[in-house]
């Protein structure tokens, strides 16, 4: 009887540094879940081999924001004829008094499947804490375990209605944090007031110590110059020293800031060091409402805030709800966005997109111990059939193989057209 080394052999196959674009053509040793070696020509063997003809190997997708207690529910009750953020709300205030555990369970597992068939296995998704019965945290708290074999599920605290807005909804939050929630959320810009917003903020960060939380607010998302919790969220970590551990998502608002501001708020953004989630598709779908010409993108400053060295990643957001009622949640296309809203077609720059559903939304995600390829992490990576991670966001195919903790888990056959060309004569 053979005593194999490995468990799984990926052979030949290319990994490129972000930094130096560098190509290696590599074997890839995985025993237990763990990747065990990373080198030219493995000589030992495995009960499974596959021969990756030097096709791309990644490390998996990160979705940094979705609503997963919302998906795939567009129409439910009825469809958002205006497109906005503010009839989406309304819309998903009717829809969450029907929901039931097996409601929010079946659609949440159908779209993480879908998910992990494109390469995505790290999902930080908010959840509604609003709703009296906090229906949808409990199937998501719990879907949480019954996934972790195959995914890596955080879930968000999200006061969706704000915290001071109805007199439950501070209770409601802290409620969700003792059952468990990773982090807490909140929208201070849907507050009844700016005070109450900045107040928001205060308590956000106060149950963050209290219950040792990562934070992610929906901040600013709206087009209104005025709107500037962000100056907020920024100050609060500074105070804190925090920042690594705090995100502020959306922040479409920084789009429309004057220059002046927002080049002292960059300054201020730099010493605290917070992370910040945009969400293309949404982003660009929601804002700009209500202008006529010309329309405003409706995305934050991305390049900018990625220029100046703070740390960006793109999220879906919503994937066929009542915000948003397209979308496969597939992250090659929020990248694919990216590239062309936020204007970053140079080669750098189209790295840098693919590095915002990759490794920077890791570090948003504080995923430093299970992500990466490297010896001793877990064998968690894709293979992509793409040159380079430009071909990759050009193409956005499906990848060829997924592989979660050392299993594959998701394999897809790759497309195959066949020309049959009529030749016409005319006289």
């Amino acid at each position: 009887m053979t005593e194999h080394t490995y468990d799984l052999i990926l052979r030949r196959g290319k990994l490129l540094s972000f930094d130096t674009d560098k190509r290696k053509i590599l074997d890839i040793g995985i025993k237990n879940g763990q990747i065990t070696a990373i080198k030219p020509n493995l000589n030992q063997s495995a009960p499974q081999e596959i021969d990756l003809e030097e096709k791309l190997i990644s490390p998996p997708f990160v979705e940094s924001h979705i609503h997963l207690d919302s998906v795939l529910t567009a129409g439910e009750p009825r469809w958002n004829q205006s497109g906005t953020l503010f009839e989406g709300i309304q819309i998903w205030g009717d829809r969450k008094k029907t929901l039931s555990l097996e409601d929010v369970t079946n659609r949440a597992l159908n779209m993480l499947k879908e998910q992990a068939a494109q390469g995505i296995l790290f999902v930080r998704t908010h959840v509604d804490v609003s709703e009296p019965q906090l229906i949808a945290l409990k199937a998501l708290l719990e879907l949480r375990d019954r996934v972790k074999n195959w995914m890596t599920l955080q879930v968000v605290a999200f006061p969706q209605d704000g915290i001071y807005s109805h007199s439950q909804n501070k209770t409601l939050l802290e409620t969700a944090l003792e059952m468990g929630a990773d982090a807490v959320g909140g929208i201070p810009h849907y507050e009844l007031t700016r005070e109450d917003g900045v107040r928001s903020i205060k308590r956000i960060f106060e149950l963050a110590e209290k219950y040792n939380r990562l934070i992610d607010i929906h901040c600013d998302e709206i087009d209104d110059e005025q709107s500037r919790f962000l100056e907020v969220v920024a100050a609060a970590a500074i105070h804190t020293q925090i920042g690594s551990r705090v995100t502020a998502s959306h922040t479409t608002a920084f789009g429309s800031y004057n220059n002046a501001y927002a080049f002292k708020l960059m300054g201020f953004l730099q010493r605290a060091q917070i992370n910040f989630i945009a969400n293309p598709l949404i982003n660009i779908t929601l804002q700009g409402r209500a202008d006529s010409y010309p329309k405003r993108r409706g995305v934050t400053r991305v390049k900018e805030l990625w220029q100046n060295g703070l740390n960006v990643s793109f999220g879906h957001d919503c994937v066929q709800d009542p915000w948003y009622s397209l979308g496969t949640g597939n992250m090659l296309d929020v990248a694919h966005m990216g590239v062309h809203i936020c204007h970053m077609t140079g080669r750098e720059e189209v790295n840098t997109c693919y590095q915002m559903v990759t490794t920077n939304a890791a570090k948003t995600l504080h995923l430093e111990e299970k992500y990466g390829i490297e010896v001793g992490k877990p064998a968690s990576l894709i293979v992509l059939d793409a040159k380079d991670y430009y071909d990759a966001i050009r193409t956005r195919n499906k990848p060829r193989y997924v592989i979660s903790q050392g299993k594959i888990i998701a394999s897809t056959t790759p497309e195959s057209t066949n020309f049959s060309l009529i030749t016409a004569v005319f006289r």
